[in-house]
């Protein structure tokens, strides 16, 4: 059955980026070692980048990661969805606007009617698999905040930034169980199923 799971990584304190993310710095500045694990060897990052991209249905994100991913410095050939493994799977952006033009060929879909829309619109496209909002911080806070998440994947990176993007800004309880716990040097990988 098709899970929707809400999957980014975070420091230690809950941000998502450090401050001031832009096209050039998009993961704020400092904000690089979030993602250290997402490139590193070890076969536990490696099983968790696999094994998610592999699942991955279909996936949402905000218009600003789309703009940063998107930029000159943002995803290539080399690098993309699943950081080495580019998967591509259908992409829907939620957006009050659908960009002009665009840099990378892979399947966008910009939905301007909200996250509740892109989450109805990504089900039909994941067929068996799962649908997966990568992103950033706010459009994962508004789809936990509207109990559309099945599970939520967080990699927390051991950093602590002191200011960035927060993930749960706004964000109203919320009780979860975890169901999983993988460690490596680079981050410790929870999985939280929602109640």
């Amino acid at each position: 059955m098709t899970k929707v799971i809400a999957d980014i990584t975070m420091s230690l304190d809950g941000f998502v980026t450090g401050p001031d993310p832009d096209l050039e710095h998009g993961l704020g500045h400092g904000g690089e070692p979030l993602h250290e694990w997402a490139f590193s060897n070890d076969p536990v990052d490696a099983a968790q980048l696999s094994t998610g991209t592999e699942r991955s249905g279909a996936v949402i994100m905000g218009r600003r990661l789309f703009d940063i991913i998107d930029s000159p410095h943002g995803w290539n050939d080399e690098v993309g969805y699943g950081a080495r493994e580019a998967g591509s799977p259908p992409f829907f952006v939620v957006t009050h606007a659908a960009p002009e033009t665009r840099r990378l060929e892979l399947d966008f879909t910009f939905v301007p009617d909200g996250v509740a829309s892109a989450i109805e619109q990504a089900r039909k496209a994941a067929g068996a698999k799962d649908v997966v909002i990568m992103g950033g911080g706010d459009v994962i806070g508004q789809a936990l905040d509207a109990a559309l998440v099945d599970e939520l994947r967080l990699h927390l990176a051991p950093i602590v930034l002191g200011d960035g993007t927060p993930l749960f800004n706004g964000v109203g309880r919320i009780e979860m169980r975890q169901t999983d716990v993988q460690i490596s040097p680079h981050a410790a990988h929870l999985t939280y199923e929602l109640r």
